[in-house]
């Protein structure tokens, strides 16, 4: 599962910079985001430290986000900001004494993550939250739903190959099984994010001969 996730993601991302036009390399990465929601649900179930599991993914965030910025996009949060911002609202809503209540938190949240120029914004906390309460079909069914709802309103079309493997994880869980049980060492797992990021950056500027300017140190630094 983690190999499966960090592999289609690098192709994402090589795709995105140096083959723009050649879609065949975002078609493979839509397979990464709904293994990482899976894995941060996975992970806010199991970690035996709320505070420390956030605290990674802070770290991982920070660390993530300049050569996040000069890779792919020079305006923009990575994606594991937006990762930690629905892990802070699986927490809150644990919390909850009402299950009524959380529309008190999850539609203020909707709101945030979709005004801050996060990766996969809204989109990014509900499926993390379709992985979180929904089983077999349910989940196939809602992943299906919220990807037509942003096929018709933002275009999505390639985020719909993302079902796959919400299919496997419904459908075929003895396979699935096998695939989470070949897991890699907790600091490669944990590191690849930034760390791939960093070596594209590199790449990208003996390829190009030039960086981007990151967009918000130039709103600092006004």
């Amino acid at each position: 599962m983690q190999l499966i996730a960090m592999l289609t993601m690098l192709i994402d991302h090589i795709g995105y910079i140096f083959f723009p036009r050649d879609m065949e390399w975002r078609y493979i990465g839509r397979i990464a985001f709904p293994i990482y929601c899976y894995a941060l649900v996975q992970g806010h179930f199991h970690t035996s430290s709320k505070a420390r599991y956030l605290l990674r993914l802070l770290a991982i965030a920070l660390i993530a986000q300049i050569p996040y910025n000069l890779a792919l996009d020079p305006g923009g949060l990575n994606v594991v900001f937006t990762l930690l911002l629905s892990e802070l609202v699986l927490i809150a809503l644990d919390k909850l004494p009402k299950p009524w209540l959380s529309i008190v938190v999850v539609l203020p949240a909707l709101w945030i993550m979709d005004v801050l120029p996060l990766d996969y914004n809204a989109y990014g906390l509900l499926l993390v939250l379709i992985f979180r309460y929904l089983r077999s079909y349910g989940l196939v069914i809602a992943h299906l739903a919220l990807n037509t709802v942003y096929l018709f309103y933002y275009g999505w079309t390639v985020q719909m190959l993302s079902l796959l493997p919400t299919l496997v994880i419904a459908y075929g869980p003895e396979l699935w099984e096998r695939l989470r049980k070949r897991q890699v060492p907790r600091w490669i797992w944990w590191s690849f994010y930034p760390g791939h990021l960093a070596v594209l950056t590199i790449i990208r500027m003996l390829h190009f001969g030039h960086l981007p300017e990151i967009e918000w140190l130039s709103l600092v630094s006004l």
